[in-house]
């Protein structure tokens, strides 16, 4: 089945999936796109009509798939789950580790396809007998950090043509094949389903009977500063947008849901030098668990460090680091990296 030419591609309407295609098209692939519907503002369907005229134009077959009751279901309901709960989500980590992937193995296996493949800026490699997500040729693109939790059933079916080229050479890629309009493309920002302020996203989506209201600002020692709207429009390490004015800097350290607290400190109280970790995946335990350091890193584009992983009694992964790292918020992710750069699994922030 390995040797079949047909794969089944995510395709969003963008820059990465539309040029995706072509290259795959181009490969000697037989290329059937897929355009989820996850969630759509209003009667915004744009980018489903982008996917199809492009198919249209490569002679491709397209398929428009409504998964937005299960979008709603497992993402929108996390997000704003973790929220209330005092943490700070990671939906585009979650999305693509148990929703878009796994959807599209499903549909692929209903129709018969062995390969999938998305626009991911990431690349593929077999290492001791098992498939990892390496970075790409861009590194200011590379989507690494999202894949930790995919499993080998679906890494040994992914083609990732976007691997070995760059954003620029994409744009150049389309518009030499007379694809302006794709090459022209923005970049899309931030969560797809509110891509510039989760608060008022939560506002609109929590009922305000349901929402904590007004708490206290206190700090370490638990002395009043002021007030805030409610634990849920706060993360840690957060900085700009408190709405409270002190003589020095100060970031959120803590939100306490049983008091509707938020501790602010400064910075150099958000330092630590180990956390834990849940749900975790990892390719092969023994790089990880066996190994005398691997790197760390718990936000996209945020600087790596060196630590040791090991695995407690309760199932945790616990990690030691090097050096301490400054807002480690509970309920992001860390994704853990060999010195080539190889993915080695990851897991969720306790």
């Amino acid at each position: 089945m390995k040797s079949d030419k047909r794969v089944l591609l995510g395709m969003s309407g963008g820059t990465d999936s539309s040029v995706a295609a072509m290259r795959l098209q181009e490969a000697g692939y037989e290329v059937t796109g897929v355009t989820f519907r996850f969630y759509e503002a209003g009667d915004e369907i744009g980018y489903l009509e982008d996917a199809r005229a492009l198919a249209l134009k490569l002679g491709m077959k397209h398929i428009a798939y409504d998964a937005r009751e299960l979008f709603r279901s497992r993402i929108i309901r996390y997000f704003v789950e973790e929220y209330l709960r005092g943490r700070t989500p990671v939906p585009c980590t979650v999305c693509n580790n148990e929703l878009k992937w796994a959807l599209l193995a499903k549909i692929a296996d209903e129709k018969g396809i062995y390969w999938i493949s998305t626009g991911h800026y990431v690349r593929k490699v077999l290492s001791g007998g098992k498939y990892y997500i390496a970075p790409a040729a861009d590194k200011d693109k590379d989507q690494t950090f999202f894949l930790w939790g995919l499993k080998q059933d679906i890494l040994r079916r992914m083609l990732l043509p976007m691997g070995d080229i760059t954003k620029n050479e994409a744009r150049s890629y389309a518009a030499e094949r007379g694809f302006g309009q794709v090459a022209a493309k923005k970049d899309s920002i931030g969560v797809c389903f509110c891509p510039l302020d989760y608060r008022s996203f939560l506002k609109r989506e929590v009922p305000e009977t349901l929402l904590p209201g007004k708490g206290r600002f206190v700090d370490e020692k638990g002395d009043f500063l002021g007030w805030h709207e409610g634990y849920p429009f706060y993360t840690v390490g957060q900085r700009r947008g408190l709405g409270i004015h002190l003589n020095k800097a100060v970031f959120v350290k803590e939100t306490r849901v049983e008091t509707n607290e938020v501790v602010l400190a400064p910075l150099s109280s958000l330092y630590k030098q180990e956390m834990w970790l849940g749900e975790w995946n990892l390719v092969d335990n023994s790089r990880v668990l066996g190994a005398d350091e691997v790197i760390v890193k718990i936000r996209y584009r945020k600087q790596a460090n060196h630590c040791k992983v090991s695995l407690t009694v309760e199932g945790l992964l616990h990690v030691r680091l090097l050096e301490p790292l400054e807002s480690i918020a509970p309920g992001q992710a860390a994704a853990f990296y060999d010195e080539s750069g190889l993915l080695l699994g990851g897991g969720i922030i306790l």
